[in-house]
């Protein structure tokens, strides 16, 4: 999915702009997710882009995206790219000696 999103539409209002271009950017994710995964694949990844136009963006973790699209309207632009692509994900075991946090919580008290 490569697109520019517009936020300046005369006649439309702007949060509702913003809103279905998220909305828009999460139906694509999932529809992507729900595809079947090939054999040797443990899950599907994203390779994101994400700037003002298509020239000055910038590969960006997908977790960060939103955010990213919220501090942009906030700031008052009129439109902003996204590119995502799919691609096949590898699961890679952890170190022996990573600890896990929640477990590591045990003296929590509420």
């Amino acid at each position: 999915m490569r697109k520019t999103y517009l936020l300046n539409i005369e006649g439309k209002n702007r949060d509702r702009l913003l809103d279905a271009s998220k909305h828009d950017i999460r139906k694509y994710v999932k529809r992507e997710r729900s595809r079947a995964l090939p054999a040797g694949v443990d899950f599907w990844d994203f390779d994101c882009k994400f700037g003002s136009n298509e020239a000055t963006a910038s590969g960006v973790h997908f977790a960060a995206l939103m955010g990213l699209i919220d501090t942009v309207a906030q700031e008052g632009s009129e439109q902003f790219y996204v590119e995502i692509v799919t691609k096949h994900g590898h699961r890679t075991a952890k170190p022996q000696g990573a600890k896990n946090v929640a477990t590591d919580d045990e003296d929590f008290d509420e």
